[in-house]
């Protein structure tokens, strides 16, 4: 589950909820309260991924990186959903992506930026804070609403509470 790579080892705060079937590879830092959730890989192998506090890293994410350009940076209390796949961006507090989306290399996610489900957003784009961009390749659409910002919060704090439950579980401590 956890892999030293080339001398790096990840390195998660013990707050974190890792889901045993979790493949966490080489320069890797996950912060307070965090996590990661079924068959996701974060492969820190040619390039650095740092993840902030309070991030919900959802079933079958992949995240990785492009060597020695584009790390991986996710602020605190960001939510990918399930099947998101993020190469060498940068998405910045409060972000959102929706489920299957796709953000490639050199990509900012703005703060409360709300990515829509099954998006691409291509690489280089640089996407503002408290929008929604939606598409293949995706576009912004509108500022996002009062309902929208609730949402992610409400993501944040409801995967904050499920990954205490599954702590409180002995089968699914980190060992």
């Amino acid at each position: 589950m956890l892999y030293q790579f080339l001398g790096k080892v990840p390195q998660i705060h013990e707050t974190c909820f890792i889901a045993p079937s979790t493949e966490i590879i080489g320069d890797v830092v996950i912060g307070k309260d965090t996590s990661i959730w079924f068959q996701t890989l974060v492969r820190g192998d040619v390039n650095y991924i740092r993840i902030g506090e309070g991030c919900n890293i959802q079933d079958q994410c992949l995240i990785h990186v492009t060597r020695d350009q584009f790390p991986v940076n996710i602020g605190n209390f960001v939510s990918l959903g399930h099947k998101v796949t993020i190469h060498g961006a940068t998405l910045q507090d409060y972000s959102f992506v929706g489920m299957c989306a796709t953000i490639m290399d050199d990509v900012v996610i703005g703060e409360y930026s709300f990515v829509a489900a099954g998006s691409l957003i291509t690489p280089g784009k640089k996407i503002p804070p408290g929008v929604l961009v939606m598409g293949a390749p995706a576009k912004i659409i509108r500022d996002i609403t009062e309902k929208e910002r609730e949402i992610i919060l409400r993501t944040v704090k409801n995967y904050i509470d499920y990954k205490e439950n599954y702590k409180s579980l002995e089968k699914f401590k980190l060992l």
